[in-house]
């Protein structure tokens, strides 16, 4: 059955539980980066670099108004002394801009390093994961999910690493000067209004960072209603509902504009908060060092400093709102996507796999097999059967029997619950995965090809392929005469999940690719299902001969294509019913024999 909603879009958890949740977050993305150590190393040292200059220039520049008093010396040292004090000056910021630069230009490697090593590593994760989660997922959810994550990577370092970090060691140099300079006076008004600017920020962060959460909810649950509606574009136009496609996408996008309203709405509380604590400090520290001046205890540089310290931590600090917003944003979306490499793989090779070995005449054997896709619903009850190497068996029996899942748990999509399945002897759940599907091919029911060339379709089967075996696959399919027709041949492309195509000619495409990838087991799953009586009679020619000295599973719905095979299984409700040749199951008057009459009477109507 289907999951309603996304389970893996988005991670609700307690506020209590988010900041260990946010450390998980960071502590699982530190390797990443310290792959990198060097240039992580590089960049701190450039932005404490930085930083000192950043807190030098207010220094200077107290200098340079105090060196402008007529009465502290000759008319030579005003000459001379400003000069110098203006080049420092210019020196220092100078040297703010190019440290700042040269660490940006470190750090950037270490950054897109991070998280082109983190998407790869989700995205073979995915590809590791079960058939059944694949099946469950909503792809349009998920793709989000994977894109916000690398951007937050990207956001997290920067704001994290060279905006929060770097403004709290500015913070921390500015109050060592002012303590050294001044008394503990002016040290208390700045600490003191820091900290209840940082406390005011996080509050009222926290609870406007629901309605992102809320937008973000909503803009998955968009994106994922639009991605399902495109690719069900035919349906949509079969059953005229692009209306109602229009209203479900239209509801998730108010809900997404009205939990940004409320963002934004929010943030005009945010900014008039901080720029009150803001206001009262650089008050009252204007007024401590007025009060010095007046006194003579300090200088109009003395006085300059201050205020070009205080609008130099607070520009920043301005930001702050945004930047805690968007760091613990992109926590979340990291956090997202960490999600999803944690999904557990339901089918995982065994501590000691090793490749599958012996296949030069592969036996298959099903011995004693139960599978249940869920507890209450039994698909297989006690199957058991061969194929001898070299041998062709088929199954037929009704829609629901458990025949094409015999395919998904040879391929091992799945475990069984309950005996084994072997090939030349070893227990499949015991060899690697990969090793297990290299020696299948299979010619699905339901063809799906990627967005790509035909060619590229078909050399799928093997990657390296030449065009020559492409084309000669092709031509064993007998869809090589259509290809060629077409302007542009071998590159045409099929279009998404092949719909350019008709539902014959993916079929041939994929019998091409199953031919071109020549594996010791073949598995055809209703292969000739979606083609004409003609080319039906031709391709199963082709495919008998394709299947000549491999041990071949064939899964039919139509019994006229499985009458050369070795064995017949029969099942129905997960068993085996009936077994035997084509000659000895009409012989024996069972149920084949009565759906084998049945078809040969439709057959006969239908002509």
């Amino acid at each position: 059955m289907r999951h309603r909603g996304p389970p893996y879009s988005f991670i609700d958890v307690p506020a209590h539980a988010r900041g260990t949740s946010d450390w998980r977050t960071l502590s699982r993305l530190l390797p990443y980066l310290w792959e990198y150590k060097w240039r992580v190393v590089a960049a701190i040292a450039f932005m404490l670099v930085a930083k000192l200059a950043n807190v030098g220039v207010p220094l200077l520049l107290k200098d340079l108004i105090d060196a402008m008093d007529v009465k502290s010396g000759t008319a030579a040292a005003l000459l001379v002394v400003p000069v110098g004090l203006l080049l420092a000056y210019g020196g220092l910021r100078l040297c703010t801009s190019v440290f700042n630069e040269l660490r940006e230009l470190v750090f950037a490697r270490a950054t897109h390093g991070a998280a082109r090593s983190i998407a790869l590593a989700t995205f073979v994760h995915l590809h590791n994961l079960s058939l059944r989660f694949h099946l469950e997922r909503q792809t349009g959810g998920m793709t989000r999910d994977i894109e916000r994550g690398v951007r937050g990577i990207e956001s997290l370092v920067s704001f994290a690493l060279f905006n929060i970090i770097a403004t709290l060691v500015e913070v921390l140099l500015v109050l060592g000067v002012l303590g050294a300079k001044f008394d503990w006076r002016f040290v208390a008004v700045t600490l003191t209004a820091l900290v209840l600017y940082i406390g005011y920020t996080v509050w009222v962060t926290e609870w406007r960072i629901e309605f992102r959460r809320e937008a973000n909810r909503s803009d998955s649950a968009a994106n994922t209603k639009a991605i399902d509606s495109l690719l069900n574009y035919e349906t949509v136009k079969y059953f005229n509902n692009e209306a109602f496609e229009a209203r479900r996408y239209d509801e998730s996008l108010e809900r997404f504009r009205l939990a940004q309203l409320k963002s934004r709405s929010s943030l005009g509380l945010l900014n008039s908060g901080q720029q009150l604590i803001i206001a009262v400090a650089l008050v009252a520290m204007l007024w401590l060092a007025t009060q010095g001046v007046v006194d003579g205890r300090l200088t109009v540089g003395d006085l300059v400093m201050v205020n070009a310290f205080m609008i130099q931590i607070y520009i920043p600090l301005n930001f702050l709102g945004v930047i805690y917003r968007e760091i613990k944003q992109s926590l979340t979306d990291l956090a997202r996507m960490f999600t999803l490499m944690d999904k557990e793989r339901e089918v995982r090779d065994a501590p000691d796999a090793k490749p599958l070995v012996a296949l030069e005449e592969p036996t298959v054997r099903f011995e004693d097999v139960h599978f249940a896709y869920a507890p209450d619903r039994p698909i297989l009850r006690g199957v058991s059967f061969e194929i001898a190497a070299g041998r062709t068996v088929a199954v037929v029996g009704p829609s629901g029997a458990g025949k094409s899942t015999l395919a998904r748990l040879l391929f091992r999509f799945y475990d069984v619950q309950a005996g084994r399945i072997t090939i030349a002897g070893q227990d499949i759940r015991s060899v690697t995965q990969e090793s297990l599907r290299r020696a299948l091919g299979i010619v699905p029911q339901d063809t799906v090809l990627f967005n790509d060339t035909i060619a590229y379709n078909i050399a799928y089967g093997r990657t390296g392929a030449t065009q020559a075996e492409v084309e000669q696959a092709a031509r064993a399919a007998h869809i090589h005469d259509f290809i060629a027709s077409t302007p542009q041949g071998y590159g045409a492309t099929v279009g998404e999940r092949g719909l350019k195509l008709s539902g014959g000619e993916k079929q041939r495409v994929a019998i091409a690719r199953t031919l071109l990838k020549n594996p010791p087991i073949l598995i055809f799953d209703e292969a000739t299902s979606a083609l004409d009586s003609a080319n039906e009679r031709a391709i199963q020619a082709e495919l008998r001969a394709a299947a000549r000295g491999k041990t071949t599973l064939v899964i039919a719905h139509r019994l006229s294509t499985v009458v050369d095979a070795h064995e017949i299984l029969v099942m129905e409700q997960g068993r085996i019913v009936e077994r035997g040749t084509h000659d000895d199951l009409l012989a024996a008057g069972g149920r084949y024999a009565r759906m084998w009459a049945l078809q040969r009477n439709s057959s006969e109507i239908a002509t």
